[in-house]
């Protein structure tokens, strides 16, 4: 109950018909939004995006369950390129060699079928595997940060490693500033937050983008090799209907592990290191149990929970329904807030402390749920794991080089980027 009173305190100051998610303060520090939805209206309609905003947990637990009435397809189609989708689809076309949609954004059956090749791409002894190559990558990238003594972490630290490690699976090479650049167009361009004056770069962005993938695509049909298009561009399943990817669904998965699981997980890196920076003590434990496999494990999924890289996904609903008490028409295009449930008091007590001994860590919607949970989850663990126990290791006196009110957040959608987080940090004396 007290933790109930302190979220409807924490929200009691925000006009919920008054503001909407697009505000770049509210998209930059949503949480009293998040709290005031929870406690007042958790399934709240946001006029300006048009869209139900669903915040408690149990109600996203009530959509997980139930992919059919609530389509990711249909939901994320809507969401699209928003407002330019026949310029963009257009464009694709006639410069990039087609429209390809995203394969792993469809439904039951489809979804299954697709989730069944893409799987094959992360199995757990081919994620394990990488451990020794990630640890090498992060050691370097640190070693580097430390000659200067202070970065930009998102794009000296977050984005070069996770550039390095996807490209290096996906058998590509690319400077990392290039990925960045693409990452951007692509979260631009499904945030609906991309003006007229924006969106010819953006559409430049995302057919240099396709044109790229697409001759990835045609070589490894020619030459096969030791990496994950390949891996795609040959699985099989035993299904006489559909047995290989078609060659867009193909497309739409390499895009999908090129930008997006690795534009996560550098905003996932990110916030980790913005958590060492402005909380001495997090910082201090973890420094002390960087040994413990168990803390470290833990610790990364604290981080995953209290600030989740993507902000949601969007669903709509092909029958009317009821969700949370509120009944919803068919067509109605809602957007699953993974952060609001995340810090929903009643599953995860006092949800704004840093707490690795809670009992439910594990039960976060970080990597969303149901049949559409992320399917590079492991690696994006991995990543972040490695990435905790080199810091802990060579880095000491992390902290912020600017005011707390000048950090800016990318304005965005999509995910919840911090866009200069600015560092000083000393090079850790071995003892």
């Amino acid at each position: 109950m007290t933790d109930q009173l302190s979220e409807a305190k924490i929200g009691a100051g925000i006009d919920l018909d008054a503001i909407s998610l697009t505000d770049p303060a509210v998209l930059a520090h949503p949480n009293a939004f998040y709290a005031a939805m929870r406690t007042r209206d958790p399934i709240h309609f946001d006029k300006q995006l048009g869209m139900y905003l669903v915040s408690r947990y149990e109600d996203l637990q009530t959509v997980f369950r139930d992919p059919l009435t609530f389509s990711v397809k249909k939901g994320f189609k809507a969401q699209y390129a928003k407002g330019f989708q026949d310029e963009l689809k257009e464009r694709l076309e006639r410069d990039a060699g087609g429209f390809f949609e995203e394969a792993i954004m469809t439904d039951p059956p489809e979804h299954t079928r697709v989730r069944r090749l893409l799987d094959g791409a992360f199995t757990a002894h081919r994620v394990k595997t990488l451990e020794p190559e990630i640890t090498a990558v992060c050691g370097e990238v640190i070693e580097r940060l430390l000659d200067k003594g202070h970065a930009e972490i998102f794009s000296d630290f977050a984005v070069p490693i996770t550039s390095a490690i996807i490209c290096k699976q996906l058998g590509v090479d690319m400077p990392s500033e290039t990925i960045q650049r693409w990452a951007l167009a692509f979260t631009n361009q499904i945030s609906r937050m991309t003006t007229r004056e924006d969106f010819e770069g953006l559409t430049s962005d995302l057919v240099e983008l396709q044109k790229f993938i697409v001759d990835q695509i045609n070589d490894r049909k020619a030459n096969p090799r030791e990496d994950m298009i390949s891996d795609l561009v040959h699985a099989r399943l035993d299904d006489e209907a559909n047995p290989t990817l078609s060659f867009g669904e193909t497309v739409g998965l390499c895009r999908a592990l090129l930008i997006a699981g690795n534009e996560t997980t550098a905003t996932a890196l990110t916030a980790m290191f913005f958590i060492l920076a402005t909380q001495p003590e997090v910082a201090r434990q973890l420094s002390e149990n960087v040994d413990d496999d168990r803390f470290v494990t833990r610790f990364v999924e604290e981080v995953l929970r209290l600030d989740p890289p993507v902000r949601g996904i969007t669903r709509m609903t092909t029958e009317e329904v009821e969700v949370g008490g509120v009944k919803l028409p068919a067509g109605a295009h809602l957007l699953l807030l993974y952060a609001s449930a995340n810090d929903d008091a009643n599953e995860f007590p006092a949800p704004r402390q840093f707490n690795v001994e809670r009992p439910n860590l594990g039960r976060h919607f970080a990597f969303g749920g149901g049949v559409h949970r992320c399917a590079a989850a492991a690696l994006a663990r991995m990543e972040l794991k490695i990435a905790a126990r080199e810091i802990a290791r060579r880095m000491t006196d992390i902290r912020l080089a600017i005011p707390l009110d000048e950090i800016r957040y990318q304005p965005t959608l999509a995910t919840h980027t911090i866009a200069n987080l600015e560092l000083t940090f000393s090079r850790r004396q071995a003892s």
